[in-house]
């Protein structure tokens, strides 16, 4: 197997690992206010969200940013927790009203968080190598195709459910969000950093 093969597969296991379920809890939170129709604005979100993490993902292997691994294991719930939030508090005619959107910005801004988090995972697994951009492209390409995997399933069930069986758009968004706020306070208390 090829290395760039086997860090694509690395990256892409990592994003759906059940275990690692912070990371599809977030990627499920940033796609609670769209339907399948909307794929190409969750598509760019899922890619911001991918460029914010490739950056600190980067600079952290690399040691070239250093940081408090209980803070990011603290700060990651929090960006899925903010994210649900505004997600409750999002008017209907926000989501469709223009191009650039705040939560992109956030998905940029909360992805560089998540990517001081994998850091240390594919740190722990390139060791002492230095040449690593090949390595960081694969693990990144397939943590982006492995999002869109989440981003699919998600929309796929949503178009079931609201487009489908009749489930208010509205509620659905409630519900989703609240239970992914729910559970990233959860995660918050038990990875308290103060």
């Amino acid at each position: 197997m090829s290395e760039f093969r086997l860090y694509f597969q690395l990256g892409m296991e990592h994003i759906l690992d059940p275990q690692g379920y912070d990371h599809i809890l977030f990627v499920i939170a940033l796609c609670a206010i769209y339907l399948m129709s909307d794929w190409k604005k969750v598509l760019i979100l899922v890619t911001a969200f991918t460029v914010g993490h490739s950056i600190t993902l980067a600079l952290a292997t690399l040691e070239l940013v250093r940081f408090n691994s209980e803070l990011i294991e603290f700060l990651i719930p929090l960006t899925i927790l903010l994210t649900a939030i505004s997600n409750l508090f999002r008017k209907e005619h926000s989501i469709h009203s223009s191009k650039i959107q705040a939560n992109y910005l956030l998905a940029v801004l909360f992805g560089l968080i998540h990517g001081l988090g994998f850091s240390n995972f594919l740190r722990s697994i390139l060791g002492k190598d230095r040449s690593i951009f090949t390595q960081l492209l694969a693990f990144n390409i397939g943590l982006e195709i492995g999002q869109i995997i989440i981003v699919g399933l998600f929309l796929t069930i949503t178009l079931i459910l609201v487009d489908i069986f009749g489930v208010k758009r509205r509620d659905w968004r409630m519900i989703i969000s609240s239970a992914v706020g729910g559970i990233a306070l959860i995660l918050m208390l038990e990875n308290k950093y103060w």
